[in-house]
């Protein structure tokens, strides 16, 4: 990388010349081959997010997420949640919504919106048991980082978690983001310290990183029982040459 120095001779961060703030996400539907991407709507998508949660009848899903987001123990605290959720922008919360079923099955937010440096990132994840471990998770993935980097034209997409969360930890590899560090006691949240783990994909990443989706999601890659016949992580090793 071509290092830059300021007329003291000291190495500065590289010019960026016509850079401008970076607008908001807009509120439209994204739409892929396994899922479409809808700005939660309490009214449309409530009933089926709860519906889809509570198949998790562990309430796995909830460990490391925030109180207020779950589990409620009714559809009209759900519901509750989720009309408070979206009076704002920022987070600005998304439901994944099923191609073959046409239901809200997860939901994910774009969250801590920097746009003068042009920063953003993805929250809130809560993928119900009807999604987990199903190509829609990651085209829903996918679909989000393609908005942040092809349409809106930010430099820096985010993940963070809990440094405890192993399974987050792990999609957020598989997904490509790269792990920036560790900022120890950075939350308290259910009685508990935690420790938060930071994940990043830039800009420059996002080519080859698209490319690698791309081929994943095809319908080459998929065999007779629409089982992904390559890896992720192959397709991204290849796009990288």
């Amino acid at each position: 990388m071509e290092e830059h120095h300021n007329e003291f001779g000291q190495p500065i961060g590289a010019p960026l010349p016509g850079w401008s703030a970076r607008p908001l996400p807009p509120r439209t539907a994204m739409k892929g081959r396994f899922c479409r991407i809808e700005p939660l709507y309490p009214g449309s998508h409530a009933e089926d997010l709860f519906a889809a949660n509570r198949e998790d009848t562990e309430g796995r899903n909830w460990t490391y997420l925030p109180e207020d987001q779950g589990p409620h123990p009714s559809l009209d605290l759900y519901r509750r949640w989720t009309e408070t959720a979206v009076s704002g922008d920022d987070p600005m919360w998304h439901a994944i919504i099923g191609a073959e079923s046409g239901r809200a099955v997860g939901v994910a937010a774009y969250a801590r919106i920097d746009q003068n440096s042009g920063v953003i990132e993805v929250g809130g994840i809560n993928y119900s048991p009807r999604l987990q471990r199903r190509p829609a998770a990651t085209d829903a993935m996918y679909l989000m980082m393609r908005r942040v980097f092809d349409e809106l034209g930010y430099r820096c997409y985010e993940w963070k978690c809990d440094s405890l969360n192993a399974p987050s930890r792990a999609a957020a590899l598989r997904l490509g983001f790269r792990y920036e560090g560790l900022f120890r006691q950075g939350v308290v949240y259910k009685g508990g310290s935690r420790d938060t783990a930071w994940f990043s994909v830039i800009d420059r990443e996002w080519p080859e990183l698209k490319s690698a989706f791309q081929h994943w999601l095809a319908p080459a890659n998929c065999d007779a029982t629409g089982e992904q016949r390559q890896s992720l992580s192959s397709f991204r090793r290849s796009a990288l040459g």
